[in-house]
Order: C-alpha cells, then structure tokens, then sequence
C-alpha cells in the first residue's frame, strides 16, 4: 500500500513560485526597462538568481 507524502502539495507550490518568478520579471520590465535591452536582460538573471537563491534555501526538500 503506498502512502501519500504530500508531493501534489509541492509541486504546486513550486508552480506558484515560478508564476511569482515570472510576474516580477515582466513587471520590472514594463515598469523599469522598456526600451533597454542588455540593462533588463542583467535585472531578469539577477531576479532568476535571487529566485533561485531562495527556493534551493528555504522550500527544497531533499
């Protein structure tokens, strides 16, 4: 018999995070970086980095 761990639960916790990841990256873009490439493509990886920098922290569970 198996028995369920709660893995649904993350995953769509972790689909959420990724739709937050996404909403901030496209509203720093309208709001700051319209017309500047190579400025928003270095906030966009820096915000990716940050991102990551706290799932791998705080909601990875090995």
């Amino acid at each position: 018999m198996r028995r369920y761990n709660g893995g649904m639960g993350k995953q769509w916790v972790t689909v959420l995070y990724v739709l937050a990841m996404a909403a901030v990256v496209v509203g720093v873009d309208v709001l700051f970086f319209r017309d500047r490439f190579w400025e928003r493509l270095a906030v966009n990886v820096g915000i990716v980095l940050v991102f990551l920098a706290f799932y791998l922290r705080f909601l990875k569970h090995s």
